[in-house]
């Protein structure tokens, strides 16, 4: 079954030239020109990712980023026709997965959302493969089932992307141990593209910090190793 992708830019000719390279690649494709139109889609259909401009005519991106991830966890990649860090990391921040910069390269813009489509499907697979043993990992009140990727903490369930979810399974089977930004890359992406964009993992580290109440400054789980990456308390 192809994977089901929201395209949402009120410039069409944006929208026409992803609807037309993800086709190639046999994704079904749902095209709406406002945020509005959006969340209607999104109510009729299950997605699997969801590609977002800033700039809509009525509800914002940002906006229509958060209204998404209250209620699905599928990726999102946010449109933005500014080279700025702030509309990336506030992006990143209300819970998207990545970005891209208008204008794009579209075979790039392709890669983005099959990375963003594997890491999605991995955990959405039954990996009957590993023992329940072997998919539940334990921490000082996280409970992490990395087969049905389902993550509690003190018994309350954290709502993770799968960006987030990923990374904090990585620190949990690394912790004692320190992560680097850029081992944390090769592990979620394999994607050189994201080699130059190391403020991404700082944001979702921040995102992660703020679910669980946690901080940089008394860390009681993800601890900053300045210049290294990160490690999990022990």
């Amino acid at each position: 079954m192809s994977e089901k992708i929201l395209v949402v830019d009120d410039e069409r000719e944006i929208a026409d030239l992803i609807e037309v390279y993800l086709q190639n690649e046999n994704y079904k494709i749902y095209k709406c020109n406002t945020g509005q139109e959006a969340l209607a889609c999104v109510e009729q259909e299950e997605m699997d990712l969801a590609i977002l401009d800033i700039m809509l005519p009525d509800i914002g991106g940002f906006a229509l980023c958060q209204r998404i991830r209250e209620k699905h966890t599928y990726p999102i990649i946010m449109l933005t026709a500014k080279d700025e860090e702030i509309d990336k990391i506030t992006g990143l921040s209300l819970g998207a997965d990545d970005y891209i910069t208008k204008p794009f390269r579209p075979l790039e813009m392709v890669a983005r959302v099959k990375a963003q489509l594997r890491r999605y499907k991995k955990y959405n697979q039954n990996q009957s493969q590993k023992g329940d043993e072997e998919s539940v990992l334990v921490h000082a009140g996280l409970v992490m089932n990395v087969k049905t990727h389902t993550c509690l903490l003190h018994e309350k369930e954290l709502v993770l992307t799968p960006t987030e979810f990923e990374i904090l399974r990585v620190l949990m089977e690394k912790r004692g141990e320190v992560v680097s930004t850029e081992t944390l890359f090769h592990k979620l992406w394999k994607d050189e593209y994201y080699s130059k964009a190391g403020n991404s993992i700082t944001v979702h580290i921040r995102h992660l910090r703020e679910k669980m109440n946690d901080t940089a400054e008394d860390p009681k789980y993800i601890r900053t190793v300045w210049g290294v990456g990160y490690k999990m308390e022990t």
